[in-house]
């Protein structure tokens, strides 16, 4: 038995380390999927069941768990950096500065009910007390990377390993903050007695999105001035994007090029972004039925597939370079990144991951498949290489000083911030430096959920033993009511203004304070409420400016107030 008892209590045991965070990880990931009233912590649970193990002297030597703690926290903020990096600069167009603004605004506005709550309810001469404030914020929005944020700055200001263990205050305001997300979002429907009914026939009238959603017609060719003109000089004239695959003339099918000239009579297939489907088909003519086009495709060997793009030589390259038309003599008519299904622009750069839709002959689209990769296999590797080198910038990067007035410490990105804004830059532009950023969902899910439990587990362990005395025998009921505060009251305001001054539908606002907290409960409320995508499309249009203030905010707060 002496073997056993040494394994859970030799701490300097590479066994009893590994013992240690497998046993925590499980029991707080399966704890975390039990629901109560239809909502569960989720993985954030193993924070939880860490603190249970080092409260009870399971636990490990503090440079080893501070190790694991800020490698998780690295790889975590990393492969979020690069899930958002894509669609980042394009979330502040159209609507969505309006979005962005707001949730902003919601952030802000967490910080002052923070700082209004410490200076009113707590002993500001004590030292401790407005650290343990900022992981109630972190708690109380639910944003784990914020907390990782606020806790690595701490540590470079208390280089004697002193640092307060404010996991304990997130601890303390998790679990009302994602109840208090949901309960606030509700309570905007009830303050402006909004009808769901009401919101999704507004969707079904006014449905919109912000990427170039493709709009496929058949089209009979009526405007005389049309004949003799070719598809590019029509396509100059009009201003508007569109794609012709096919002509059937005469009971003969043409498969067009740009100088492909068109007659009064033509039959042909155009796909074009959603917003201009009117404006094509009123100047080329009216809509018809061509079931020929399918007899025609299997006389002529006429095929249209979707095509992967797995060669890295491809990435950053726009159709318009690739001269699919004009050299290979096929028509891309549409683009599927990550699930989202877009009109093929010429100007739009490819990624590797993309489906592109090709329509040609099938001599033709092998040739274009050759050359795009379509080998899905090759997808399945994360380029672990990309990641790593992603990594080494980001942390040199997070450790340069800012020299900033009045601060007596320069500033420093940190290894949370340093790494997300690298991966945001890799994820948008790694292509123009011949990185291959795509990874899978999977894969991106499994890595960041690694570093994840991980950071918690760790931050866990290591908060376990004082958390009894900070909770229970310290201020913890009033962590836990400052907690609510700092988690409803800017969902009140900002949800108020959402919906009186800029009139957005509640289901866009409800995604849209979901992704300004960053929490993933709040959004599988919403999307269970709706049946359109609008809360989804909230939620993704100010989840990746929220998750950078998010962090970025975290460490300011330390170092500008607790240094």
């Amino acid at each position: 038995m002496d073997w056993l008892i040494s394994l859970f209590t030799n701490s300097e045991s590479v066994a009893h380390i590994a013992m240690l965070y497998a046993i925590v990880i499980a029991v707080g990931v399966y704890l975390g999927k039990i629901k109560i009233g239809g909502i569960s912590l989720g993985v954030t649970f193993v924070l939880f069941a860490g603190i249970v193990a080092g409260h009870f002297g399971f636990t490990a030597e503090t440079s080893i768990l501070t190790f694991v703690q800020d490698f998780g926290l690295i790889l975590f903020v990393f492969m979020i950096g690069l899930q958002v990096g894509p669609g980042f600069f394009s979330s502040f167009k159209e609507g969505g500065v309006t979005l962005n603004c707001l949730a902003a605004g919601a952030i802000l506005l967490n910080i002052i009910v923070m700082f209004i709550c410490y200076y009113s309810f707590f002993d500001t001469t004590n030292p401790a007390n407005l650290p343990m404030m900022i992981g109630t914020l972190y708690g109380a929005v639910t944003n784990t990377p914020g907390l990782g944020a606020a806790n690595e700055a701490l540590q470079s200001l208390y280089t004697n390993g002193t640092a307060p263990a404010i996991a304990n205050g997130y601890a303390c305001a998790y679990p009302l903050g994602v109840v208090g997300i949901i309960g606030a979002t509700i309570a905007i429907r009830y303050i402006f007695r909004i009808k769901l009914a009401n919101e999704e026939e507004e969707l079904n009238a006014h449905e919109t999105d912000l990427a170039a959603k493709p709009h496929l017609m058949h089209l009979e060719v009526k405007n005389q001035f049309l004949a003799g003109h070719s598809i590019l000089e029509i396509h100059d004239f009009m201003k508007r994007d569109f794609v012709c695959s096919r002509v059937l003339r005469n009971g003969e099918l043409i498969f067009p090029k740009g100088s492909t000239t068109l007659e009064v009579g033509d039959k042909v297939f155009i796909v074009c972004p959603e917003a201009d489907a009117e404006a094509v088909q009123a100047f080329i003519g009216p809509q018809t039925v061509v079931p020929e086009f399918a007899e025609q495709d299997k006389k002529q060997l006429m095929v249209s597939r979707r095509i992967v793009v797995t060669k890295p030589e491809i990435n950053g390259k726009t159709p318009a370079k690739l001269h699919f038309s004009s050299v290979y003599g096929v028509n891309v008519t549409r683009i599927t990144r990550q699930g989202m299904e877009m009109f093929a622009r010429p100007d739009l750069p490819l990624q590797v991951g993309d489906k592109l839709m090709v329509v040609g002959d099938k001599v033709s689209v092998n040739r274009v498949s050759s050359v795009l990769g379509n080998a899905e296999k090759h997808l399945d590797h994360p380029n672990i290489a990309t990641i790593f080198v992603g990594i080494i910038i980001g942390i040199l990067f997070g450790s340069i000083p800012f020299a900033i007035p009045s601060i007596p410490v320069p500033l420093k990105l940190g290894i949370a911030g340093g790494p997300l804004i690298i991966a945001i830059l890799i994820g948008r532009y790694g292509y123009k430096v011949k990185l291959v950023t795509y990874t899978t969902t999977s894969a991106n899910l499994m890595l960041r959920e690694i570093g994840l439990v991980l950071f918690l587990s760790s931050v866990g362990i290591k908060a376990g033993a004082n958390f009894v005395n900070t909770v229970v025998a310290g201020d913890g009921l009033l962590y836990v009511g400052t907690g609510f505060l700092i988690t409803i009251i800017p969902i009140l305001v900002i949800g108020s203004i959402a919906r009186y001054y800029f009139k957005f539908n509640y289901f866009t606002i409800m995604g849209m304070l979901a992704g300004s907290y960053t929490d993933p409960p709040a959004l599988a409320y919403a999307n269970a409420s709706c049946s359109k995508d609008a809360p989804s499309i909230g939620y993704s249009t100010v989840y990746p400016l929220s998750m950078f203030l998010r962090i970025f905010t975290a460490q300011l707060i330390v170092l500008l107030f607790c240094s």
